[in-house]
């Protein structure tokens, strides 16, 4: 085990305006500075809790040099990393996504023996599982003498069967896979028990609850994963938009895989026939091909630009010079390009299921129905129609994201309400809870 900070006695502090400062241990499997998704979800967690609290957070071991280069530059007194890595002689599978998963199954079993100590000597009022956000991977830390908050957790969302037919034979393939390694977690004694012993478990959306009540999770609430700081909000907000003259531009972004659903926006923008507007597609991925070849045979090949894999930053640029997000995603627990379009003032169209249908309401966007292929297409290719010749709409829609994101995505608003959690866990083993 390899420490950032010193572990210390710390005392357990003094009341301040009545709260009781707590000492907390964090799990945070991904856990980076400036990133999104899991490792921006591990950090923003962290440094929120640290504000508030003692915290101590174990994580893997490869992400110490950007910890401490940022903890260097903003020092976080009550934030105490702790750096965790299996054996090298263990990791000889893991090259870049392969092997991951087994990686982490084994990382969180090992993180207990690495916690029981910690735990001796600092005394945890609260332990805290956060990344990976999946709720069919197993944590030992509910195996501490102190209570366990799970989540918020995701990964409960499924494609409908009515639109897996639209995804080719990979894509059934892969849906099928991934039913069968949710249905082995869901069996996993491990995951059984951190179930079971939850303090609390969070679920990201109501698909996710279902399952973790189903497992045997008593207290369970839904919160979003995501959130946003204010230099992250503020940044967002002030880029650049497209002028009047630049054509409509519609815009998808995330990796090109099947159940991202880029194929249903393609073939939805084909549809909408509106002549002069463009489609941005940003990423990459396996599926890259394919959507290129659809393109071609939908006659909407100059329409449509590939940009391939870009820096965070300069996909970001291309989302400011867009009119609206387009994300379909068959599943998805997150979507945090769905949080990012809103803070940067763009209408977002997806479909209502998840994480995505979650986030957008009919004042930030169009949610449409996910009951068949032909249908989201058609619905999907009116709301693209409606938004791109109406410009009103879209500024509209574009103020109320941007409201949206501030109340109920401020990372700062997330922490406060991590916070409350904490002091109830601490002083109860059920918590009667409000959404947040």
């Amino acid at each position: 085990m390899q420490t950032g900070a010193a572990v210390s006695h710390e005392p357990r502090g003094a009341e301040n305006a009545g709260t009781r400062l707590l000492n907390v241990l964090i799990s945070a499997y991904a856990c980076e500075p400036g990133r999104g998704s899991e490792p921006g979800v591990g950090w923003n967690v962290a440094i929120e809790a640290a504000r508030r609290h003692n915290v101590w957070v174990i994580t893997r071991a490869n992400n110490r040099p950007v910890i401490e280069m940022e903890l260097a530059r903003k020092p976080i007194p009550t934030l105490h990393m702790v750096y965790y890595d299996l054996p090298r002689w263990t990791r000889w599978w893991k090259r870049g996504a392969r092997g991951t998963q087994l990686y982490y199954y084994i990382w969180q079993l090992a993180l207990y023996f690495v916690a029981r100590p910690l735990h001796r000597k600092i005394q945890f009022d609260v332990t805290h599982h956060v990344t990976f956000v999946k709720y069919w991977m197993p944590s030992l830390l509910p195996f501490l003498s102190a209570p366990f908050l799970w989540g918020p957790v995701g990964g409960g969302e499924s494609a409908p069967t009515s639109l897996q037919a639209d995804c080719g034979w990979r894509g059934r393939l892969h849906e099928g896979l991934r039913s069968i390694a949710r249905g082995c977690g869901e069996r996993d004694p491990v995951v059984l028990a951190a179930a079971r012993r939850s303090a609390l478990a969070l679920a990201v959306t109501e698909e996710t609850a279902q399952r973790l009540r189903a497992i045997g999770a008593e207290h369970v609430e839904i919160l979003s994963q995501l959130g946003l700081s204010a230099a992250e909000r503020s940044y967002l907000g002030a880029l650049n938009s497209p002028t009047a003259e630049e054509p409509v531009r519609f815009l998808s972004l995330g990796n090109m895989l099947h159940w991202k659903g880029f194929h249903l926006g393609l073939r939805a923008f084909a549809a909408a026939s509106l002549p002069g507007s463009e489609y941005w597609l940003v990423g990459d991925g396996p599926y890259r091909t394919r959507l290129q070849r659809l393109a071609r045979c939908l006659g909407i090949e100059d329409k449509v630009h590939f940009w391939g894999f870009l820096p965070r930053t300069e996909a970001l640029v291309k989302l400011g010079l867009c009119h609206m997000l387009v994300h379909p995603s068959l599943h998805d627990s997150g979507a945090w390009v769905c949080v990012e379009a809103m803070a940067a003032g763009k209408p977002v169209i997806c479909l209502d299921l998840g994480g995505p249908g979650a986030q957008v309401t009919r004042e930030t966007g169009f949610k449409i129905p996910a009951l068949a292929p032909d249908q989201v297409v058609n619905d999907m290719a009116e709301a693209m129609a409606r938004l791109a010749r109406d410009p009103r709409l879209r500024a509209r829609m574009g103020r109320a994201g941007k409201d949206r994101v501030a109340s109920m995505y401020a990372w700062e608003r997330k922490g406060e309400f991590l916070s409350a959690l904490y002091q109830r866990l601490a002083e109860t083993t059920q918590p009667q809870v409000s959404n947040g």
